[in-house]
């Protein structure tokens, strides 16, 4: 299975969490194809203009992209998802974090820093021994 593809399982769970299709307008994208070029495009990191033309054009998945997100249905797919992993077993709420990971804001590097008095710490452990 290519890796731009959905499974037809996981399409089972969140097919139905998008918005029906309108029966007016313009012949309408295929939500599955819309929802693949989507993921195709945050998992490569490339802007919307790059995502493949065998997906359609850009600008259309970039707005559905768009109202879908306006509408909250990314958020319920992801509740959806976490919440069938959740009873399954699937899901770990542990998370760690370490310094290589968390980094300071850019307005808070250049902040003072208190050490907690005139003395550094290295200058008290000198005075302990």
């Amino acid at each position: 299975m290519s890796r731009d593809v959905i499974s037809d399982e996981a399409w089972a769970v969140i097919g139905p969490l998008f918005p029906n299709v309108k029966s007016t307008g313009q012949p309408p994208v295929d939500r599955r194809t819309v929802v693949e070029a989507t993921a195709r495009r945050f998992r490569t990191g490339a802007p919307w203009r790059d995502v493949p033309e065998r997906f359609g054009n850009w600008n259309t998945i970039y707005k559905n992209f768009n109202r879908w997100s306006e509408q909250g249905v990314w958020a319920r797919v992801l509740e959806r998802t976490q919440s069938l992993a959740q009873q399954s077993g699937d899901l770990d709420w542990v998370a760690s974090i370490d310094s290589t990971i968390v980094r300071v804001h850019q307005h808070g590097a250049t902040l003072p820093r208190t050490t907690g008095g005139d003395i550094e710490l290295q200058e008290v452990r000198r005075r302990a021994t």
